[in-house]
């Protein structure tokens, strides 16, 4: 997210020749400068300039007004020692042309008034109140908020004392606006965090809350994104005779606009194969979906499988995605689908493949965060290893994962991983 922080003017306090006991004032305004320059707590800040400044000057009362652009008004942020304002606290508000604070505002200059008394702009608070100045802040020529400080002695504030309260103004103006830009971005980060959590957890609501028993079989599916959200899923369909509709898919991109039209093409796929429709015909169907409703350069990669557990077969269809791959007998295979393309690029057929799973075999779906997974010096986790961890009598779902993860453990995996594992 792109910063709007401003660095203060370099104009030194020092430019002008000051008198020997104004150094003192000086060398507490250039301390407090420091200070208020390096906080991006809004509240805080306010809270430091109005207390720093009444203490230096022996105010009676200090505030800062910010404005609000799209109300035209100044709201109170932080008071100190006047029993009004503070009773009022922080929020309340001004017109821009109202008392002296939304004259400074309208005219953009400051303005002392030694006597209060004589004052027109005047607003009084403090009875005790005789001299007062307002100094607008201001960056890059746009109105930031207004700075007060009164006393209760008459012309309490020598000419040099103004210009030392101007010069320090310019740092509040630009460490105030600072500190507003980061809270702005600090709350957009929270409202995506917010947003991303939300989600997450209504996409993983749309995962299969458990793995189907089958009879002869033991399967299994688990999906790890890379980010809050992600465009890979998998699902377990239950089918009429006893058998059962078995999907990877991963749509192109990822974050909230994958996992949006990941939603939207698993519950068209879960209609379709309720129709019981085989996987080609399924695929077939769903492609031309969302090649109507999908936006351009969008796609997905899906293999879709109908597992018999009574005949012990496997019939699939596969849209682009990587080849499954199935062990019998301790021989690995990749199973090879002659036509499908992505879903959502164009019209397409999708052939089907059938593969005995006798007793003893596996068959494994994937998705490319696991064969793309890449150690620290660029090494893909690649095909090879994945038939080595399948082979392992232990292997399973999450252990291939962590296998993965522990793989690509310097730079961590950079897609999202999914994995759907049969065992016979």
């Amino acid at each position: 997210m792109a910063s709007s922080l401003r660095v203060p003017s370099q104009e030194s306090l020092l430019d002008r020749p000051l008198p020997f006991d104004q150094v003192d004032d000086l060398v507490k305004l250039q301390k407090a400068s420091q200070k208020i320059n390096s906080i991006l707590d809004l509240d805080r800040l306010v809270d430091k300039v109005v207390n720093e400044i009444a203490r230096s000057f022996g105010c009676l009362d200090s505030d800062i007004y910010l404005h609000n652009a799209e109300r035209g008004e100044l709201e109170l942020v932080c008071a100190h020692g006047c029993t009004g304002c503070e009773l009022h606290g922080p929020g309340h508000s001004l017109k821009i042309g109202r008392g002296m604070v939304g004259y400074v505002a309208s005219t953009g200059q400051m303005h002392y008034a030694p006597d209060v008394r004589k004052e027109p702009h005047y607003v009084g608070c403090e009875e005790s109140t005789l001299s007062e100045v307002a100094i607008p802040l201001h960056v890059e020529g746009k109105l930031v908020g207004v700075f007060t400080a009164s006393h209760t002695d008459l012309d309490a504030f020598s000419p040099c004392q103004l210009r030392l309260l101007q010069a320090l103004c310019s740092d509040v103006a630009v460490a105030v606006h600072n500190a507003r830009r980061f809270r702005h971005e600090q709350r957009q980060r929270e409202h995506l965090s917010r947003e991303a959590h939300e989600a997450r957890t209504i996409q993983q609501a749309l995962l299969p809350k458990s793995s189907p028993v089958i009879p002869g079989f033991s399967v299994s599916g688990l999906s790890m994104p890379v980010g809050a959200v992600g465009g890979d899923w998998y699902d377990f369909i239950p089918l009429d005779g006893g058998r059962w509709g078995l999907v990877l898919a991963d749509v192109s991109g990822k974050g909230t606009a994958a996992a949006l039209l990941m939603s939207a093409t698993r519950g068209m796929l879960r209609s379709l194969a309720e129709a019981a429709c085989t996987p080609g015909e399924v695929l077939t169907r769903l492609n031309r979906l969302l090649v109507e409703d999908f936006p351009a350069g969008r796609f997905v990669t899906m293999v879709y499988a109908v597992l018999d557990p009574a005949k012990r077969t496997v019939t699939f269809a596969n849209a682009g995605h990587l080849r499954p791959l199935v062990m019998s007998g301790g021989v690995p295979q990749f199973l090879d689908a002659e036509k499908g393309i992505p879903l959502g690029l164009g019209p397409s057929e999708f052939s089907e493949v059938q593969a005995a799973l006798p007793e003893g075999s596996r068959l494994v779906f994937y998705s490319d965060g696991i064969t793309e997974a890449a150690n620290g010096d660029g090494e893909e986790y690649g095909q090879e290893r994945l038939q080595q961890h399948v082979s392992q009598p232990s292997a399973s779902a999450e252990s291939l994962l962590e296998d993965v993860r522990t793989f690509a453990s310097v730079d961590g995996l950079q897609d999202d991983a999914s994995v759907i594992f049969i065992k016979g």
